[in-house]
């Protein structure tokens, strides 16, 4: 697919002033991406959103997006790998709900204290549950939000006009001084 290539380049370079949105060029502002079928990315300054049809394709691409993203930020490569983890068992998770292609938008944004991941589907009535999270670690399934909520602790689903959104904030870990 020609938008991936275009869009792994903007994941090598997200600053790249060719790609900001005309009226976007003050400190800060967000840079728009060009939009293409079922694709569309919005580039902040320390994130992204995505407004994408879940695909394969295009879930390698916010994984990528998300490490060069986050490395441009200063985030250590773990916590960053950590991200990728969580977004694509929340990408997954709605694609089991909603079925392929659904829409979705992914959030990632790092802050002082961490890193936020957000991730909005269309069904607002399959709300996962920390009670849903099998004990038996060897289940071939259900093994994605218990690793949520060991990344991200205090995840939350709310409701929204348009479906739902999970929220999780995965936090910077300690160094311990030698």
């Amino acid at each position: 697919m020609q938008h991936d290539r275009t869009r792994v380049r903007l994941a090598v370079a997200p600053c790249d002033p060719a790609r900001t949105a005309p009226g976007a060029a003050r400190a800060g502002a967000p840079k728009v991406a060009e939009a293409a079928p079922g694709f569309y990315l919005l580039v902040r300054p320390t994130g992204f959103a995505v407004h994408m049809s879940a695909s394969a394709d295009h879930l390698r691409f916010v994984r990528q997006l998300a490490d060069a993203t986050l490395t441009a930020a200063g985030v250590d490569t773990e916590l960053a790998q950590d991200v990728q983890l969580v977004a694509s068992e929340l990408i997954g998770n709605s694609v089991r709900a909603c079925g392929d292609l659904v829409p979705l938008v992914v959030e990632v944004d790092a802050d002082p204290r961490g890193v936020s991941v957000k991730v909005h589907d269309p069904d607002r009535r399959a709300l996962p549950r920390r009670s849903d999270m099998p004990s038996d670690c060897g289940a071939e399934s259900g093994r994605g939000l218990p690793l949520v909520d060991l990344l991200a602790p205090g995840w939350r689903v709310s409701r929204t006009p348009i479906g739902k959104q999970i929220c999780c904030h995965l936090p910077y870990r300690r160094r311990v001084r030698r």
